[in-house]
């Protein structure tokens, strides 16, 4: 049976689907660059490589990668207990950790800023406790970027565990394999790839955050500037070139990280044996 017996309807299917990534995809990036290309490479050069810009670009990229790991590992233990262990209020927890997806980043922004800044709640008492100033810096970055990056990775990982099959276990555990054996040889290596997806997902989420992060930031150059914010203030200024080499600077560089991710996940679906 060919593939359009198996398909109907797959050509339309397919022109329908060229025709939205050009529209929503390809046509708005081929205009990012096009506009780019207008600036001299000396000027390219001079825009991306102030200060001001390297610091944001570093602020960015370093602040989403600690907190897609840290989302990573928190989110992994979150869809561990939610499939493995039966308790009262779970279908409530399991509700929650949608919540960031259908909250307004801005809101999201304002409470957190709210409640870790040095007079809020959690604020107050990290710094009288531990002398940890949370909001108005790149730590408070992480923190908004972790609350905004654990649902990928709990709702990549969780669909994983549910059909991953116990019998694998019961065999392993059956011949004398501890616990941590079964985990480290058994159940990690196929969650693996799965991890390494949501944890994709969770960093690129948190390289282009704008919403959640510049109301906790504090938004300082050269210390709590993100690009998205870079760039917005480019626009304002009517700095049109700047803003353009900037974001075109950061689609790049995005791009590639995601591309080294992807290759890094094929390598471990590939070790697992799933492919």
């Amino acid at each position: 049976m060919t593939q359009s017996n198996i398909m109907p309807g797959f050509r339309p299917a397919l022109a329908f689907t060229l025709i939205y990534l050009g529209l929503v995809v390809l046509i708005p990036l081929s205009t990012l660059v096009f506009k780019s290309l207008q600036l001299g490479w000396e000027d390219y050069l001079t825009i991306i490589s102030h200060e001001r810009v390297v610091s944001s670009f570093r602020v960015s990229f370093i602040t989403s990668l600690i907190a897609a790991a840290v989302a990573g590992v928190f989110g992994f233990v979150i869809a561990w207990v939610l499939v493995r262990y039966p308790f009262a209020g779970k279908r409530f927890l399991d509700a929650l950790i949608d919540l960031p997806f259908a909250l307004p980043t801005a809101v999201a922004g304002v409470v957190l800023a709210t409640i870790y800044q040095p007079s809020g709640a959690i604020g107050k008492w990290l710094i009288d406790s531990f002398g940890i100033k949370v909001a108005y810096t790149p730590l408070g970055i992480v923190v908004a970027l972790i609350f905004i990056g654990i649902p990928f990775v709990v709702r990549t990982v969780e669909p994983v565990l549910q059909e991953f099959d116990t019998t694998m276990e019961e065999a392993a555990s059956s011949l004398g394999a501890s616990r941590l054996l079964v985990f480290t040889k058994i159940i990690f290596p196929n969650i693996f790839p799965a991890l390494i997806t949501g944890v994709s997902l969770a960093f690129a989420r948190g390289v282009g955050e704008y919403g959640s992060v510049i109301f906790i930031a504090g938004n300082l150059p050269y210390v709590s500037e993100i690009v998205p914010l870079l760039i917005v203030t480019k626009l304002e200024q009517y700095d049109y070139p700047g803003a353009t080499a900037i974001a075109l600077t950061m689609l790049v560089i995005s791009f590639l990280l995601l591309l080294v991710i992807n290759l890094l996940q094929l390598w471990a679906r590939k070790r697992s044996g799933q492919i």
